[in-house]
């Protein structure tokens, strides 16, 4: 490594140009939506995509002020309510309200977070599928409207492992004990890493009009090989990267390169960054709250990563592994795809940045 390369990481050239990235992978709340676009403006970042964007017509009101007042900057992603799940309605009414939020509000997918096979419960106490039809409406309404719909789905697989020093992300379950699923697997309580994974795979290939994003490199970073069966099965899958640089980058940077120019029309930069009043959460939250100056070192070493060969090199979410990663060092189309084209696409935005 040089000295250049482990203090600024360096640009390949004219593109993507600083101003123009897109992080489609972000957890904002409105009231810090100034510090969110300063932030925004320091790293480089032309679009930020928050996919908390809640659910309430209310909520929805706020997040268009906060997307007219960024000038487009920050757009939104729909949340679904999972109370009242075991009404007959309930698919019907929360695909109305995400095709109010696109229609009307402005908000540009939906996002199912990881309490889908893990947490969303019916009234029985059993955990409500992944693939169970009482979505159904939700995934046919994401098609109906050309919306892409970023789905959490499982964990890291070492989550499913036993809780002790030799898990290799104990010291990220050790701080958060509670994520840890071992347990609970073994007594039935929750599904496996592999069948969660295969309900989600399933509602892919039934809808293979809606576009899904497999955020956190489609759930399976530990696993390229599902990874690249899932894009060569289904054209209507893609993937984004965040918070998933330590687990991607510790395999082969030749295999990872090659699946990444092999599907560059299908994977997306992300972070997983968090901005709400109380704090940040760069990746994960860690033992050490983080600071505003530690942001631009964190996208600094997502640069690097894919920009630069750099190996070894530090990846940005330490809590998450003891280990190092190796750079890709992609071509500018590749770099410029990932970084803004492929979300420009699938959120269905003209190609000018916000500026021109």
């Amino acid at each position: 490594m040089t000295g250049r390369a482990q203090t600024q990481p360096v640009r390949p050239g004219a593109q993507p140009a600083a101003g123009t990235i897109i992080d489609m992978h972000t957890h904002l709340h409105p009231r810090v939506w100034r510090f969110t676009i300063r932030m925004m403006n320091e790293n480089g970042l032309d679009k930020a995509v928050n996919l908390s964007g809640g659910s309430t017509e209310q909520r929805m009101r706020v997040n268009q002020q906060i997307t007219q007042l960024s000038k487009g900057r920050i757009v939104h992603f729909f949340t679904p309510s999972y109370r009242n799940i075991d009404d007959p309605d309930w698919g019907t009414k929360q695909a109305e309200s995400l095709q109010l939020s696109v229609r009307k509000y402005g908000y540009r997918g939906l996002k199912i977070s990881k309490a889908l096979g893990l947490g969303v419960r019916w009234e029985s106490g059993v955990l409500v599928p992944i693939d169970d039809p009482t979505f159904f409406p939700l995934w046919e309404m994401a098609g109906q409207l050309g919306i892409p719909v970023s789905i959490h789905t499982a964990d890291p697989r070492a989550f499913w492992e036993p809780l002790d020093p030799t898990n290799e992300r104990y010291d990220e379950l050790a701080e958060h004990p509670s994520w840890s699923y071992y347990d609970r697997n073994q007594s039935g309580d929750v599904p496996s890493w592999l069948e969660l994974l295969d309900a989600m795979e399933e509602v892919v290939r039934l809808f293979p009009e809606t576009p899904f994003i497999g955020v956190h490199f489609g759930n399976a970073p530990e696993r390229l090989d599902r990874v690249q069966q899932m894009l060569e099965t289904y054209p209507n899958f893609h993937v984004d990267i965040a918070a998933r640089l330590g687990e991607i980058g510790r395999h082969s940077p030749r295999r990872v390169r090659e699946l990444f120019l092999r599907f560059q029309d299908r994977i997306l930069f992300g972070t997983d960054i968090g901005i709400n009043p109380y704090g940040l959460m760069l990746g994960a939250p860690g033992p050490i709250p983080a600071k505003p100056s530690d942001i631009k070192p964190f996208y600094d070493l997502h640069w690097r990563w894919l920009e630069t060969n750099d190996a070894p090199m530090p990846h940005p979410v330490p809590i998450q592994g003891n280990w190092s990663i190796s750079g890709l060092g992609l071509p500018r189309a590749v770099l410029k795809k990932i970084y803004r084209t492929n979300a420009l696409h699938l959120l269905r935005l003209n190609g000018a940045t916000s500026r021109e």
